[in-house]
């Protein structure tokens, strides 16, 4: 067995995995962006930006379940403290930490892009997402959460798109050697999901998926139906969305798409308002989730039983 094969197995155990986040995987990693209960097929978590972001690692844990969310992406320089600088003592800690609770370690949510003009910023940005795939991998995450990120004056768009591209295979590459998913989330100019299709065009390594991220840039051109359809087949294990019930973003739509696209993986809140109560937040948002996923799950089969 090689050490990829190794290395995977000790992170997920060997579990299949099914859907369509999985069916561009090789056998190998298909299951390194899987939730734990692969029944529950879509499951609820949290990005801890910016609702988590100033709790503890033991705080943020038995917030999350007291709150009835599953999953959770530790984004970078919060309060939780796990960054690549921690011990090998630290990041056995974490692991216990998450192993002997019922919240999974989603993964890590890095804030490195691979825009930049300047050759030594983007091999500083490669290299660090190269230990934040270690140290997901040593905490016991099943990947990492990347930017594309902007264009640049002077700077042709093909050529920084390409740039993101390769960047991503070469990350990709190196995380499938841990059992990590390299998740690039749609964020800043290269939002828009025909750019995002462009640099996975070229970003063809199995190992690099896309992380929906619910921007009003979704609904643009024609339509959130023809955008997501776009990417739905490279979607990773993570899907971001903001509060359920603000704004006019059409949740219920997506929930739809996704249980249409037999998405397997996690729906994370990522949210910006600043509730006094967050745990109280938080269970009113899986209760409206969990009721948008009813009704999807609803429509969907109603639609499959009429064909």
């Amino acid at each position: 067995m090689s050490c990829t094969r190794r290395r995977f197995f000790r992170v997920v155990g060997g579990t299949a995995a099914s859907g369509v986040c999985a069916s561009w995987l090789p056998p190998q990693l298909a299951s390194a962006w899987n939730p734990q209960d692969v029944s529950a097929d879509i499951q609820l978590g949290l990005v801890t930006y910016l609702w988590g972001k100033d709790w503890d690692l033991p705080t943020l844990i038995a917030n999350c379940e007291k709150a009835g969310i599953r999953g959770v992406e530790l984004r970078t320089e919060h309060a939780h403290g796990v960054e690549p600088e921690i011990s090998a003592d630290r990041r056995r800690e974490v692991r216990r930490m998450f192993a002997e609770s019922s919240v999974v370690l989603v993964g890590l949510g890095s804030n490195e892009r691979f825009d930049h003009p300047d050759p030594e910023a983007l091999r500083r940005a490669i290299e660090r997402t190269k230990a934040f795939v270690k140290l997901s991998y040593d905490c016991g995450g099943t990947g990492v959460k990347v930017k594309p990120d902007r264009f640049h004056p002077n700077v042709p768009r093909e050529k920084t798109i390409e740039q993101i591209g390769r960047s991503l295979n070469e990350v990709g590459a190196f995380a499938a050697d841990y059992g990590q998913q390299i998740r690039l989330e749609v964020h800043g100019q290269c939002s828009p999901l025909p750019i995002i299709k462009q640099i996975m065009d070229i970003a063809q390594h199995p190992n690099v998926a896309v992380c929906w991220n619910s921007n009003a840039e979704d609904l643009a051109g024609e339509g959130l139906e023809y955008n997501f359809r776009l990417v739905k087949d490279r979607l990773g294990a993570t899907v971001h969305v903001r509060e359920l019930n603000l704004g006019d973003y059409p949740y219920q739509r997506l929930m739809e798409l996704l249980v249409e696209a037999n998405y397997r993986g996690w729906v994370l809140l990522e949210c910006r308002t600043d509730p006094p109560d967050k745990v109280a937040a938080l269970i009113e948002q899986r209760q409206i989730w969990e009721e948008m996923m009813r009704k999807a799950r609803a429509k969907v089969a109603s639609a499959a039983a009429r064909s």
